[in-house]
């Protein structure tokens, strides 16, 4: 465990097999010789482009108008981070997409609906100190129980088909995705629901934008949590199990770590995040939809990617780079076009650097 002091949730150096490393072989041809370097001048001059065609529309806007953008944007990346967070811990440690996390996320936005009436919340109801106090509540039980959803669902579907090959738990998780989807569905109805709008709508002029309440609480609230999860994974025993665990789950094993007791903490930690990422989705939309998981998780594993699929720091300033260019696409050009400019940025990310900004830390063995 002492060699994994120094090093954040990583994945496994093993090997992809016949149809993965077929892959690897052809990208790096791909990207070898004069053909790669056209690529590369092709994706700077796209690039510059873009950067260029921003800053017009910027100037044209001014600067009250971008500032507004980068408030919603910086909101909207910590709720991606969160659900990053949660997919690059599991990959990191068990090396398997957990499709189903989106709808944990879901899930959690559906729950803390429900929970707030009960802890005596309202919209006409004015918000103080008490109030506050049972929101957090609605945070934590949304949370636990998201948990034990998570720890559920991976000691059901995924345990059993742990050394199955890849293929199987990855068609398991995503028939847990759909399973989640289909009880939302059957929970709510097929429409949009509508989320109690229980936080102050005050806020406070800057340089012509207007910083609300909600913004604030959502990125103070994402911080929080980003930090308290880099903080347990460097520092804490479980934290060093962890990441011990995905850098070498035999040897971890031969020096007493209780290797299904760590996954599903891990499960359990990153089912934490997206029922914090929920309650926070619906309080800053005041909406929720059963397949929100889908359009979210999407989303949010492409952040996990971009930043570094197994590095939880990357996932962090992923889930922050998306939801920035996402508000700044609609803010600035077509919305429509939002969703193909973020599955075209995944796209980029995995001829162009396969291993995300941060990349994946494989370990020396």
């Amino acid at each position: 465990m002492e060699g994994a002091r120094k090093r954040p949730l990583s994945i496994r150096g093993d090997g992809m097999g016949t149809i993965g490393e077929a892959v690897r072989r052809r990208r790096s041809a791909l990207r070898s010789g004069l053909t790669g370097r056209f690529l590369d001048l092709g994706l700077i001059v796209v690039v510059a482009a873009f950067l260029i065609l921003l800053a017009t529309r910027v100037l044209e806007h001014g600067p009250s108008f971008f500032l507004q953008i980068l408030t919603f944007a910086i909101a909207n990346g910590g709720i991606y981070a969160l659900i990053a967070l949660g997919y690059t811990m599991v990959y990191g440690i068990i090396e398997l997409i957990n499709f189903a996390h989106g709808d944990v996320f879901a899930f959690g936005a559906f729950l803390s609906a429900s929970l707030i009436p009960v802890f005596g919340l309202g919209e006409d109801k004015p918000f103080g100190v008490l109030p506050a106090l049972a929101l957090l509540g609605v945070f934590v039980v949304t949370m636990l129980v998201c948990g034990v959803l998570n720890v559920s669902i991976e000691r059901i579907a995924y345990r059993p088909l742990r050394h199955a090959p890849r293929l199987a738990p990855l068609i398991t998780a995503i028939g847990m995705s759909f399973f989640l989807e289909g009880a939302l569905f059957l929970w709510k109805g097929p429409s949009n629901v509508h989320y109690p709008n229980v936080l102050p709508s005050a806020g406070f002029n800057l340089f012509g934008a207007e910083i609300g309440t909600k913004e604030i609480i959502v990125i103070v609230t994402a911080l929080v949590l980003v930090v308290a999860l880099a903080l347990f994974v460097e520092r804490s025993r479980l934290g060093k199990a962890m990441r011990a665990t995905a850098q070498d789950r035999d040897a971890s094993l031969l020096m007493g770590i209780d290797i299904d007791q760590t996954i599903a903490a891990t499960f359990f930690i990153g089912a934490l995040l997206a029922g914090a990422g929920g309650t926070m989705y619906g309080l800053y939309y005041n909406t929720s939809v059963f397949d929100l998981g889908f359009s979210a998780g999407l989303v949010a594993f492409t952040a996990a990617v971009f930043g570094g699929i197994g590095n939880i720091y990357g996932a962090a300033i992923g889930g922050l780079l998306i939801g920035m260019i996402q508000s700044f696409w609609d803010g600035y050009f077509e919305s429509a076009w939002t969703q193909v400019v973020i599955f075209a940025v995944l796209i980029l990310v995995l001829v162009f650097r396969p291993t995300g900004i941060l990349g994946m830390r494989v370990p020396e063995k």
